[in-house]
């Protein structure tokens, strides 16, 4: 499809959405529309599982010799990117650097859009900067159109750095994924809304980052069965779900084993405790 006023070729996130006259539609009819778009995205995730299989081996490693993830991002993008870090403290007791995300226009674009902010290709290295990135640190670079300046730059410069570079994004042959090693190119047509990209490609790529960060996790020994034993007791909820857990494996009652659980502060070291004085 080609822009009538640029005769350019549009990429497929930016495309005329299948549906028209979306305001005299039901709002029935709305929501089934929508949900049927949304059952595209699944599909398109997996097909990128190959590659990201491979990125996630590399990754593994590189954060066993003491390497960090940085997230990059404007927008949607960013916002998700910075969530998934924000995540990973509390639910695998990793500390707070090691994952790390950033967004163009910094932590007040997370609540109201930055003008510009995306547009500077050297923004996001100078926003890494202050994390003396080394080579055995990934960067993943989410851009949902794949054109992103921040996002572009960013990896283009990690790259020349010796970092480890990804893309995720929702359209095929961006300059993004050209950059990367990696490219993660969940292509799920266009939106519902005409170029909304939180819809769809934002849903892609949410679960692009849950696949990615919660298999490095699991992969680092951050899980065990199919538990998160390392997780912050930072309410009442997570206490007594870690009560569950020591209760289950241990045999203990619920008062005992919450009271272990409180006072060695996680999981793990509650049942190693356990197991270090049978």
């Amino acid at each position: 499809m080609k822009d009538k006023d640029t005769n350019k070729e549009l990429r497929i996130t930016e495309q005329a959405s299948a549906y028209d006259n979306l305001q005299a539609m039901s709002v029935h009819d709305i929501l089934v529309g929508i949900n049927r778009e949304d059952a595209r995205v699944a599909e398109a995730v997996g097909k990128t599982i190959p590659v990201m299989e491979r990125l996630i081996e590399q990754i593994v490693e590189r954060m066993h010799r003491g390497g960090r993830i940085f997230y990059i991002g404007a927008g949607t993008s960013g916002r998700l990117g910075v969530t998934d870090a924000s995540e990973l403290p509390p639910t695998y007791g990793v500390p707070d650097g090691l994952v790390i995300g950033l967004i163009a226009g910094g932590d007040g674009a997370l609540r109201k859009a930055v003008e510009h902010a995306e547009d500077d290709g050297e923004g996001a290295w100078c926003d890494m900067a202050p994390y003396r990135p080394t080579a055995d640190d990934t960067l993943v670079g989410i851009a949902a159109s794949g054109t992103t300046p921040y996002v572009v730059g960013g990896i283009r410069t990690a790259r020349r750095a010796g970092l480890l570079t990804a893309a995720i994004t929702c359209n095929p042959g961006s300059p993004v994924a050209a950059e990367a090693e990696y490219a993660l190119e969940a292509v799920v047509g266009p939106e519902f809304v005409t170029g909304s990209t939180r819809m769809k490609a934002g849903t892609a790529q949410k679960l692009m980052l849950n696949m990615l960060s919660t298999t490095v996790m699991i992969r680092l020994g951050r899980v065990e069965g199919n538990r998160m034993v390392n997780m912050q007791l930072t309410n009442d909820k997570l206490v007594e779900r870690g009560t569950r857990m020591v209760v289950q494996s241990t045999g203990l009652d619920a008062e005992q084993a919450r009271a272990l659980l409180l006072r060695w502060g996680s999981v793990k070291k509650a049942l190693e405790h356990v197991a270090n004085t049978d």
